[in-house]
């Protein structure tokens, strides 16, 4: 399969590859090399990773040993919950570049606003922490920031002190939990919406009206709701460790969900319960 060249162009003028290869719950080790090896082998071009996944360094091998230049690889990683700070955080990028064995990440996102041991100050560990992921991105070793389940008053808090405006926020974004809110605001200030779990954990296999569709289109119920993403806009973010799944999940781009298809998904509600509240995680 021809690698994905569909691309979005982050605010800053970055590329983007239009669907990623996500590795949350991936385990460290040979699961996370051969699955992030097997995508690149399937045509993904972007590879998303987190300090709190504690899989960035299998991630780092299957980029070297995939045979892929590093140039034609978008790397995302993410701050973790229990690092904040100017020093920490500027320690854990590199941390970070060490373990994914390369010079610069493209996209590097703050991955919860509230976390548990900073909720009395997390409006100035954010501020602190972004003000280093600046500092590296003028350095060359990050060459976009963002965040991740960020919601309008915390975007706002960031907003007061930031230099750099954040470029993308992921959240989760599938059928059925669209968080409208959030996505119409980000995209106000200029956001490209990343959406993780865009198969809702699995639990959109389980949706009738997603089957239905499914028939209709001679799709898999995973290609419908990836489908959904992309003509919303949203850069999804599928999780595999499966070869033949890896590969179907990208096969996403020879068709197109009608309107009427399209609001059918789009009228589901709670189908695959809500997102975390960002304010009140216990991690």
């Amino acid at each position: 399969m021809q690698a994905v060249s569909k691309t979005y162009t982050l605010a800053n003028g970055v590329s983007i590859p239009s669907i990623g290869f996500g590795t949350w719950q991936v385990q460290e080790g040979p699961e996370a090399v051969d699955s992030v090896k097997a995508a690149l082998e399937a045509g993904y071009r972007h590879i998303d990773t987190a300090q709190g996944y504690q899989n960035e360094e299998g991630v780092g091998k299957a980029v070297k040993q995939s045979g892929v230049k590093r140039e034609d690889i978008f790397i995302t990683s993410k701050l973790t919950n229990g690092i904040r700070g100017y020093e920490n955080t500027k320690k854990s990028i590199e941390d970070s570049l060490r373990r994914l064995g390369t010079d610069y990440m493209d996209l590097f996102l703050v991955h919860w606003p509230v976390p548990v041991n900073f909720k009395d100050q997390w409006q100035h560990m954010n501020a602190e922490s972004w003000r280093a992921m600046e500092d590296a991105l003028k350095a060359g070793k990050i060459r976009a920031l963002g965040i991740s389940n960020f919601r309008k008053r915390h975007i706002d808090e960031l907003l007061k002190t930031a230099e750099i405006k954040p470029v993308a926020n992921q959240i989760r974004l599938c059928p059925g939990d669209k968080q409208e809110d959030t996505v119409n605001y980000s995209r106000e200030q200029g956001m490209l919406l990343q959406a993780y779990s865009p198969l809702g954990t699995g639990k959109l296999f389980e949706v009738p009206e997603l089957m239905d569709i499914a028939r209709q289109t001679g799709r898999t119920i995973a290609q419908v709701a990836l489908r959904w993403s992309l003509q919303r806009g949203y850069n999804p973010l599928p999780k595999s460790i499966t070869p033949k799944r890896i590969k179907e999940n990208l096969d996403v781009y020879g068709f197109e969900l009608t309107k009427e298809q399209m609001d059918r998904i789009n009228a589901l509600e709670g189908v695959v319960g809500y997102s975390a509240d960002p304010d009140h995680i216990t991690w």
